[in-house]
């Protein structure tokens, strides 16, 4: 697996309960070796910077490799130094929001030991969900953290997560009752790390991370104005700096 790419992508929502809505938004993500990060002309690192505050728990100083291992090693996984890669976007003149971090684990030998999802929603809740994929990239697990007011706190995701590579190609859904409420896609074609792709993502699609958030707080509104029903949120599902 190539690391230290760029994915031109399209995120894609749809929602199947009344009210139903649907859309598809245009983004980049980066795929970063945790050991290796990409190096970047000075000119362009206020547009794509990782900082470890943003993963994980946030007042842990520590950087996002050590961070993930220390969340690893209490669930019992030790990767002994086998590498990491993590699909997410990057801080865009000091801000980031990512719906979702996907962390591909590997052992000494490359064999892919699991993945780590994790979740952020636009109340500063974070929560990470361990995985373990079979060979078709596909894992489940409950959910346990507040994301939307729009969905109900029961239920599965069923992902199909598999590594990265030309295309990326990922998929999270919500099951709750026999029913599937929520479908997310990512779809993406790999671009090379260099500052001619990186600039042309940047001007294409301007602010991206200050943009996704506007987003979905707008996707929110207008399923409000539907009466879409709500979920409270409460100390026990509303997430902190990191649960899981």
């Amino acid at each position: 697996m190539v690391t230290n790419a760029l994915y031109d992508a399209t995120v894609a929502h749809v929602r199947r309960i009344d009210p139903p809505r649907s859309f598809a938004h245009r983004v980049y993500l980066w795929l970063v070796d945790l050991d290796a990060p990409p190096e970047l002309p000075g000119w362009l690192r206020p547009f794509a910077r990782f900082d470890s505050r943003d993963h994980f728990a946030a007042g842990d100083p520590r950087g996002i490799r050590e961070k993930l291992d220390a969340w690893l090693a209490e669930r019992g996984v030790d990767l002994r130094g086998g590498r990491v890669v993590m699909l997410a976007a990057a801080r865009v003149l000091g801000y980031v929001f990512n719906p979702i971090s996907v962390y591909w684990c590997h052992d000494p030998d490359g064999r892919l030991a699991c993945v780590v999802a994790e979740v952020h929603n636009t109340y500063g809740g974070r929560h990470a969900y361990l995985l373990h994929p079979g060979e078709d990239g596909r894992a489940r697990a409950d959910k346990e953290f507040y994301v939307s007011p729009f969905q109900r706190m029961d239920g599965e995701y069923r992902m199909h997560l598999p590594r990265p590579e030309a295309l990326l190609a990922l998929t999270v859904a919500l099951h709750q009752d026999g029913t599937t409420p929520l479908v997310a896609t990512l779809r993406g074609v790999r671009r090379p790390v260099n500052p001619r792709w990186l600039a042309r993502l940047v001007l294409g699609r301007p602010l991206l991370p200050q943009r996704v958030s506007a987003l979905i707080r707008r996707h929110g509104v207008a399923l409000w104005l539907r009466k879409a029903a709500l979920t409270p949120r409460t100390p026990q599902n509303a997430g902190g700096q990191l649960h899981g």
